[in-house]
């Protein structure tokens, strides 16, 4: 079965920007949900931005004002932009489509079917 597959971390330094990019495979990009997760070194995974198919986002409260995620239906593609970014902000992120609960999209990873390998980020200060 075909993976979901992010590209597009790296290091860089605080205040710098990066977009994570997620090639999607049909039968997950059909899926109500699509979000961003990310897991620091002896961190839980966290939820990060999701996207209801419908153009709803919900954000991590650390992270809105500096990321926008989004879609590309033509190319089954889904996008994290990360601005300003901070120290703090170091993790490997992944991709995942899911369901909603209750006609949302929540940032819980339990809700999501399908799943990248990740990418890394590094910021540095």
């Amino acid at each position: 079965q075909e993976q979901l597959v992010e590209s597009g971390g790296g290091s860089v330094q605080a205040g710098g920007s990066l977009r994570l990019s997620c090639a999607v495979p049909g039968y997950a990009y059909s899926s109500a949900c699509m979000g961003w997760f990310r897991q620091a070194p002896g961190k839980e995974r966290e939820g990060v931005a999701t996207l209801h198919r419908g153009g709803d986002t919900n954000y991590a409260d650390s992270v809105k004002g500096r990321f926008t995620i989004s879609r590309d239906n033509a190319k089954n593609t889904l996008y994290l932009q990360m601005n300003s970014l901070k120290p703090e902000d170091t993790a490997t992120y992944y991709c995942a489509a899911g369901q909603m609960f209750y006609w949302s999209c929540r940032r819980e990873s339990g809700d999501m079917a399908y799943w990248g390998k990740g990418t890394l980020v590094t910021i540095s200060s």
